[in-house]
């Protein structure tokens, strides 16, 4: 049975009753993002790890892998995201190896849902979702919650052929014209504590027909956006280029936040600037051996 385990919620619980403090839940940040362009999808991630206020990794991989044509940028929880994704990207391999076929992107979009919503939110997990299957590139973000977005752009489309039906119904015909003026292959989306100062950017530089390139400057400033407004992201821009043909991960695409001034004598902290409140040592049980020279009555080496 796949899944998470929540085997230690007993323990948890009877940890609490004997007076442990568990630990609460820390602020995290992240800025990730991605674009459709005339070809393919390209995603993009900042690379910092937080917890609260302490950045804990400065070169943190945020964008997952879940098929050869599929992949995911990932905010929340890093465990969370990244065992969700492991997870779907498992299932989707018995589904390729049983069908023989390459996997859809909203087909693994149903099943992030269907697992996040099984478990109420309880897995910090926003993702964003890109990929290019047969039906062309696909742009999804989806939240803790199970919910789902795709925000189209409207352009002007060609002529379509109408059914007999929609011809006679004149209602149902303007109506089925406006949908063939709504394009799902020219949109962007943000996602994370830096998503308004990345959706800042797409909104000032978004336009429809471009190329891969463009689109690639595009979510690198948005990601280097929110490095430079959200204190919870940072580090530098990792960029996922997927076409039909293949996937590119560019890592790192951009480095605009190092560090400009290191002292050339370095950093010498004497013994006591921070204070020491107190001090205790409790050795574990378990990590104590006895150890004998005598041999034991009975036993034969």
């Amino acid at each position: 049975m796949t899944g998470f385990s929540f085997d230690n919620c007993l323990r948890n619980a009877a940890l609490e009753q004997n007076g442990f403090t568990a630990p609460k839940a820390r602020k995290t940040g992240t800025t990730i993002c991605g674009v459709v362009y005339d070809g393919g999808v390209v995603l993009g991630a900042d690379t910092r790890a937080t917890s609260g206020s302490t950045v804990f990794e400065k070169d943190c991989m945020k964008i997952h892998y879940i098929a050869p044509n599929i992949m995911c940028c990932g905010a929340g929880t890093a465990a969370d995201t990244e065992m969700t994704t492991m997870n779907i990207a498992s299932q989707l391999e018995l589904h390729r190896l049983s069908t023989g076929r390459q996997s859809r992107v909203n087909t693994s979009l149903t099943m992030l849902k269907r697992m996040l919503f099984k478990y109420q939110g309880h897995i910090s997990a926003a993702l964003v979702l890109g990929g290019v299957d047969i039906h062309g590139p696909h742009l999804y973000t989806v939240y803790p919650h199970g919910s789902t977005d795709s925000l189209p752009y409207v352009i002007t489309r060609g002529p379509v052929l109408l059914p007999p039906t929609f011809r006679v119904i004149p209602l149902l015909h303007a109506w089925y014209r406006l949908l063939s003026r709504l394009s799902s292959t020219c949109r962007y989306v943000t996602m994370g504590s830096g998503s308004l100062a990345a959706m800042a950017i797409f909104e000032q530089g978004y336009k429809d027909g471009l190329t891969q390139q463009e689109a690639m400057e595009l979510v690198s400033d948005a990601i280097t956006a929110g490095i430079f407004n959200d204190l919870g992201s940072g580090g530098s821009v990792t960029l996922c280029v997927i076409t039909k043909d293949k996937t590119e991960i560019h890592r790192p695409y951009k480095n605009d936040n190092e560090r400009l001034y290191r002292r050339p004598a370095g950093y010498d902290f004497k013994k006591g600037t921070t204070v020491i409140l107190s001090e205790k040592f409790t050795p574990h049980l378990a990590d104590i051996a006895i150890v004998s020279d005598e041999r034991p009555v009975g036993m034969e080496i």
